[in-house]
């Protein structure tokens, strides 16, 4: 069966950094899209990134493009997500996610667990 696993969250001070991870098992990654998501308490699960299976293309929420990067190591099976000049509206619990079919993105249906980050002001 397909697993992600995040990890990385933590608290930082508004301005800091964090650097999440998402470890997947269960099916070729390289092939696979992957992508982030949040939600804070209260509110909708907001998309984050994405990331194709290449590393090559990239596609960033408004909110947060210019500061949070994703990168991927395939021989790792691990998708990052660099977030720079952290913000309090940032905080929320973070999700890395993955299409069904291969080599495109569409609909999540893989999910991880999450993992909480929580700026302070």
């Amino acid at each position: 069966q397909v697993q992600l696993v995040e990890s990385g969250g933590g608290l930082v001070q508004a301005g800091g950094s964090l650097r999440l991870s998402c470890v997947a098992s269960g099916r070729t990654f390289s092939v696979y899209y992957m992508g982030w998501f949040r939600q804070a308490p209260g509110k909708e699960r907001e998309f984050v990134g994405r990331i194709s299976g290449s590393g090559f293309n990239t596609y960033y929420a408004s909110s947060v493009k210019g500061r949070f990067t994703i990168s991927r190591d395939n021989a790792k099976n691990t998708v990052y997500l660099q977030m720079n000049s952290l913000k309090p509206e940032d905080t929320a619990v973070y999700y890395c996610a993955s299409p069904r079919g291969a080599l495109r993105w569409g609909p999540a249906d893989y999910w991880g667990q999450g993992t909480q980050v929580t700026v302070s002001s």
